[in-house]
């Protein structure tokens, strides 16, 4: 009993040593490059590597491969499997096969979307947050937003991303522009993400409500000031 308590002690004491992981307080993109010549975001100047700023440790810094890159505005930081910490949200390209929705913390890839399937097929990040008043937390992007189309909402769940539902006929991205348009809001009725519809006439507000996603019209343009406006909840 005494060897057994011992043991017990002595392996609670190497827990206790193992390093922790420092917490993710920030993120960028780095190793900007043109081997993807795709320039859905006004340019062809892309990124190879990631770098991860952390709370009482250096940064850290993970490079793709050559044959792939982040195609994205900037990453974004969110819990999403509710361990308290923040991994770090991204759209990473691939050379044969388009862009995927890539998660990151410190130890590298966590999860992923599997990637679109083509050469310069892109995703816009839409939203991040509990988007059905649930407690989880959900990643919304628009899939291929000049051509598909399609708002898809997906979720970590047992350990991985799945997808939750799927709406045709929105868009928040026009091709060559530099930021992706609207967003997640919260006007007093719960979450919201604001997207353009497939045609650039106006703009809609979309719920996630038992796993269906429903979108109404909003009285409001499909411009810069018309986006601004529903963000801020003057519609």
């Amino acid at each position: 009993m005494r060897i057994m308590r011992a043991a017990a002690l002595g392996l609670l004491a190497v827990l206790l040593a193992l390093p922790v992981a420092a917490e993710i307080t920030g993120a960028r993109y780095a190793d900007p490059t043109t081997r993807y010549p795709h320039a859905v975001l006004g340019d062809g100047i892309e990124y190879g590597a990631l770098v991860l700023e952390r709370a009482d440790a250096p940064p850290l810094r993970l490079v793709l491969p050559d044959s792939r890159v982040f195609e994205d505005t900037a990453p974004r930081l969110a819990d999403l499997d509710g361990d308290g910490q923040a991994e770090v949200v991204v759209v990473e390209s691939d050379q044969r096969r388009g862009a995927r929705l890539a998660v990151y913390d410190a130890s590298g890839l966590r999860y992923a979307t599997p990637f679109i399937g083509t050469r310069f097929r892109w995703l816009a990040p839409a939203g991040i947050g509990d988007l059905d008043g649930d407690g989880r937390i959900e990643i919304a992007y628009v899939d291929r937003p000049h051509l598909a189309r399609t708002l898809r909402v997906w979720r970590v769940e047992d350990g991985a991303l799945v997808p939750v539902a799927a709406l045709p006929g929105v868009t928040n991205h026009r091709i060559g522009e530099r930021d992706i348009s609207g967003g997640l809001r919260r006007c007093g009725q719960g979450a919201e993400l604001v997207l353009a519809t497939a045609d650039w006439r106006g703009l809609v507000a979309v719920k996630l409500h038992a796993g269906q996603l429903r979108a109404r019209r909003l009285g409001l343009p499909a411009d810069a000031a018309g986006f601004d406006a529903a963000l801020a909840c003057a519609d």
